[in-house]
């Protein structure tokens, strides 16, 4: 469930990677992956939208990509030795919105699915707004912006967030004592 929007609307983009560094001779670049599917996002033919700050996007081809120390080794068609891979340095890596299928678990959410969501209690008193979701190993935490206050942190779990209405633009907390405070 992860993906960093970095446009808005129907052209909006995501970010599924950032290009960290070389490695080897023959162009493979280490990839810090921002995806839930880097098989299907990194898969041998896909193109990924590049993007480096102060300059135009690109199109990089994926030739191959294996698993590598809890990131991706990632060859682009476009990078065949170390000097064009060090040229990559810090490439963000993206795909289109509209290139992200809705997952099949209608309990599963892509977290540009709920990024603008209006955070309310189940009496229907807004709290905020969804700003992001937090990946991390002791589970998903939804960061909720609240005028006037810091940033809420969320845990996103059912007994929590019980209700996910993305048609109607919300989610319903039913926080436990003290966690909004």
């Amino acid at each position: 469930m992860s993906s960093t929007p970095t446009g808005s609307g129907s052209g909006a983009e995501y970010l599924v990677g950032i290009a960290v560094r070389p490695h080897g001779l023959r162009g493979e670049l280490v990839v810090e992956v921002h995806t839930d599917s880097p098989d299907e996002r990194f898969a041998p033919g896909n193109s990924l939208i590049a993007q480096r700050p102060g300059e135009p996007a690109g199109t990089l081809t994926v030739e191959s990509a294996r698993p590598h120390s809890g990131r991706l080794l990632v060859r682009f068609a476009e990078a065949r030795d170390r000097t064009a891979a060090e040229g990559l340095r810090g490439t963000r890596l993206l795909v289109r919105a509209d290139a992200i299928a809705p997952p099949e678990d209608e309990d599963e959410f892509h977290v540009h699915q709920l990024e603008g969501l209006r955070v309310e209690l189940e009496d229907g008193t807004v709290v905020g707004t969804v700003r992001d979701v937090l990946i991390g190993p002791g589970g998903d935490m939804l960061v909720v912006a609240r005028e006037g206050r810091s940033d809420a942190l969320v845990p996103f779990v059912t007994a929590i967030v019980p209700t996910v209405d993305l048609g109607a633009g919300r989610v319903v907390l039913t926080p436990p004592e003290g966690l909004l405070d």
